[in-house]
């Protein structure tokens, strides 16, 4: 008999990447699918990263490396967090690992016994809950609508938290919706955490440099708390490098200490070549980085002009990330030419791909099933064309 792990079979598959499959099968069909399901910049590595890891291949870097990284490349970011967030840490306190989800699943892994409480804003990322699930933890879903803007207050937190809270996760440029907590926000949130030293905040900053509102503001740079901060980042979508696989952690040494630890046993260092590019995203020309923000600032203004004129959407403008997150709901119960009833925003989602050919992500996923996550991470060629199908597709339910 073939029977799984009770463990695996506990997990629900990533919703994200599996509309992103389905696309790429009506793409195999000869179909012309825009697909606005993943989160990944569609800018190539810009180039001095991409000749830094070359130069990296001629000089041999192809052995193993330390586990949680290159010193050198530890002092850089050292250096970054210093810089851009004048926030100090230093290289002992940093884990590099393959991506930024293996970073967050590290400290989940590191910090969350059997049966302990995690606090998980709703809407969230889809892998939080699973990877909470994975460490035999408890979810506790708070949910902040969009009223709120899909941020939690205070209150909110405060009510959420009992003597089992190991942690709260905490994502800021948000994915799925594109908000941004202001530094004001942050310590409001911060003095609830301060009364409570045995909580822990994963503060998740992988969409950090694309922000519209102004300077990135973590949680970390509240003294009363940074001990009980781990920030996650990495060079996935400020830098146009999701295929590099490289995020890192910068935590209390004794947290860094254990995920080492951890990642020692089942993943060592993530890839040498890959190290050596991030070394010269951190230290080299940050212009990029800009480009690529305005280019998503100039696209997030084009979407958020098309959503309005889509009647059944309600929408809040995202201040970052690469996401629009309507309310559809207006949409359930209706009707598509074929018959079939819209009961929720996957129904919704299915049925936008394959009558409109446009590629989304229902809201169930994320933890709000009256919305829907597209990611305007494409050209504004295809996203004009995205908006003009799916807008067809929606009137067209009875």
């Amino acid at each position: 008999m073939n029977q799984v792990s009770a463990r695996l079979a506990a997990l629900s598959p990533s919703a994200t990447l599996a509309m992103s499959q389905k696309s790429s099968e009506l793409k195999a069909q000869g179909i012309d699918v825009i697909n606005l399901s993943v989160g990944e910049p569609d800018f190539n590595t810009p180039d001095h990263i991409k000749e830094a890891a070359k130069k990296a291949i001629d000089n041999n870097f192809s052995f193993y490396s330390p586990v949680p990284g290159y010193p050198a490349l530890r002092k850089a970011i050292c250096e970054k967090l210093k810089n851009e967030n004048n926030l100090e840490y230093k290289p002992e306190q940093i884990v590099c690992s393959n991506g930024a989800k293996q970073s967050v699943c590290n400290v989940i892994l590191c910090l969350v016994d059997k049966g302990d409480e995690v606090i998980v804003p709703a809407p969230y990322w889809v892998s939080y809950i699973e990877m909470v699930k994975l460490a035999e933890g408890t979810n506790v879903i708070v949910e902040a609508g969009l009223d709120q803007n899909f941020k939690i207050t205070p209150a909110q937190l405060e009510a959420a938290i009992t003597p089992k809270t190991k942690a709260l996760i905490l994502c800021s440029p948000s994915n799925p919706t594109g908000s941004v907590y202001s530094k004001e926000e942050l310590a409001g949130l911060a003095k609830v955490i301060a009364k409570h030293p045995n909580v822990f905040v994963i503060a998740d900053e992988i969409y950090e440099h694309i922000n519209y509102v102004g300077k990135h503001e973590s949680i970390a740079q509240f003294d009363e708390i940074k001990d009980q901060v781990v920030i996650i980042n990495g060079v996935s979508k400020g830098y146009a490098m999701t295929g590099w696989r490289l995020g890192w952690i910068a935590a209390p040494e004794w947290i860094a200490k254990a995920c080492n630890k951890l990642q020692g046993q089942y993943t060592s260092g993530p890839s040498s070549i890959t190290q050596k590019a991030c070394e010269a995203a951190y230290t080299g020309d940050q212009s990029c980085v800009e480009t690529m923000r305005q280019a998503f600032q100039r696209r997030r203004d084009l979407v958020v002009k098309m959503a309005k004129e889509i009647s059944g959407f309600k929408i809040t403008i995202p201040e970052g990330a690469f996401y629009l997150f309507p309310e559809c709901s207006s949409y359930f119960g209706k009707k598509t030419a074929k018959g079939q009833t819209i009961n929720n925003s996957s129904d919704l989602a299915l049925y936008l791909l394959e009558e409109g050919h446009v590629a989304c992500v229902g809201g169930d996923s994320f933890g709000s099933p009256n919305c829907i996550r597209m990611s305007y991470a494409t050209s504004d060629e295809k996203l004009v064309e995205a908006f003009n199908r799916m807008k067809k597709a929606l009137d067209a339910l009875k």
